[in-house]
């Protein structure tokens, strides 16, 4: 629980030390309970309100607990039990006190602390027929037709995972399981989403986008069930693509994580890639990161993400295409596509974006300055291209230290042979 003391600096000693053993077991009630009855002999009644509630929501039944909260909020306290006398007490027992209002009190802290209560997870371990409307499953629409260019990423995907789909004859004469995992790696903004979206649309299949902040969960297990919940809506509605993004955060690896959550949480994605438990037939898992030397080699071993794909820089065609995209919908005149995709050589498709907005961006002040609209030319793209500089050169050269350092089993030789290519060695 996190502690709620605007300022620690009015502890005693005897606080600040029991306040260090509390946050170091959050479990010992009567620890808990002692830090609130010292607090609120202190006058720090919000405090030791709080800490009470954490004590009844480890020990419910707390008797203590309960004693302690009604004496903070002033509200009565229980009766304690009859003291052994021996002679008979001269007058009648006291009446019961009513029940305690907890919805009331809850009332009361709710400016104070957190809801200490939650409903309870289904506890049968099967999954909860509502689970399936928490995750977008979504119906992918585009294909790799869509892709512009790259050309030897299409060939590629072919290989790992279309030519099986569409020859199923094939598919079972070879033993080919309908599953699979691949890793697409790459400098940011180079459409690696998009190929996705595209490899489902083309299988025909459904498509699962999760995200870091889809899966971690403050509370301890809770991100391991997501992650199983993630999985089992792709089996429910599979044949479906799973797409984890950014995979180096939420699979990073073990060794270097400090914290014994984010190893649970990389040890479970590893139980549902292997589908020991459940069968993940027709549920094919694509990743991408920038950074495929901080995943966890336990990922990338075979029968998981065995297979990687580099996607480089939009080449040529694509920056047609991609330029072409961003300029639709806004007003130019005398364009010269294939120009200008020569003069961005390099240029990741979130750089082109750029370029084209900050064109706009200037034929906009423009008509604004002189009261008539003008189109965006090419003069205003040109001079936009010389503005925005490609933003992939530091991935290049992070990327040019493990491809000549770390390419163990030659997991990086096809970046090795790009920057041959491009002269960047």
């Amino acid at each position: 629980m996190a502690e709620d003391s605007p300022d620690h600096s009015l502890d005693t000693p005897l606080i600040r030390s029991l306040r260090a053993a509390v946050a170091a077991t959050p479990a010992d009630v009567p620890l808990r309970l002692h830090l609130a009855a010292l607090l609120l002999d202190d006058a720090r009644t919000e405090e030791a309100v709080a800490q009470a509630a954490a004590a009844l929501q480890h020990d419910p039944g707390s008797t203590e607990a309960r004693k302690l909260m009604m004496r903070a909020l002033g509200l009565p306290a229980l009766d304690p039990a009859p003291a052994l006398d021996p002679q008979p007490a001269p007058d009648p027992l006291p009446a019961e006190p009513p029940p305690f209002d907890w919805t009331s009190a809850e009332q009361q802290l709710s400016d104070i602390a957190q809801p200490r209560f939650v409903d309870p997870a289904a506890a049968d371990g099967e999954d909860d027929p509502g689970d399936e409307l928490a995750w977008d499953v979504e119906t992918s629409h585009v294909g790799l037709a869509d892709v512009g260019g790259m050309t030897e990423v299409k060939q590629r995907l072919e290989a790992a995972f279309l030519a099986p789909m569409r020859n199923p004859e094939l598919r079972r004469l070879y033993g080919k399981s309908l599953r699979g995992g691949l890793l697409l790696y790459g400098p940011p903004g180079c459409g690696k989403t998009f190929i996705a979206r595209a490899v489902a649309g083309e299988l025909g299949a459904k498509f699962l986008s999760v995200s870091l902040s889809d899966v971690l969960d403050m509370y301890i297990g809770q991100s391991e069930r997501n992650l199983h919940e993630v999985f089992a809506a792709a089996r429910r509605n599979a044949p479906c693509v799973v797409f984890l993004d950014e995979i180096d955060a939420l699979g990073g690896k073990r060794q270097s994580m400090r914290h014994n959550a984010m190893r649970g949480t990389v040890n479970q994605l590893l139980t549902e890639l292997d589908g020991a438990q459940q069968d993940n037939e027709g549920v094919f898992v694509l990743a991408a990161t920038n950074a495929p030397w901080d995943v966890d080699t336990a990922l990338r071993r075979p029968g998981r993400l065995d297979r990687t794909l580099l996607v480089l820089p939009p080449d040529q065609e694509a920056r047609v295409a991609v330029l072409k995209y961003h300029l639709r919908d806004r007003p130019i005149e005398g364009v010269d596509l294939a120009k200008l995709a020569k003069k961005t050589d390099g240029y990741s498709g979130a750089d082109l974006a750029h370029l084209c907005e900050t064109a706009a961006e200037t034929a906009l002040l423009d008509s604004a300055a002189s009261g008539t609209v003008r189109m965006i030319g090419m003069p205003d793209l040109l001079a936009a291209a010389k503005e925005v500089k490609p933003s992939i050169e530091s991935w290049f050269t992070a990327a040019r230290n493990v491809a000549l350092f770390a390419n163990d089993g030659g997991s990086y030789d096809d970046l090795l042979a790009h920057l041959k290519r491009t002269r960047r060695l």
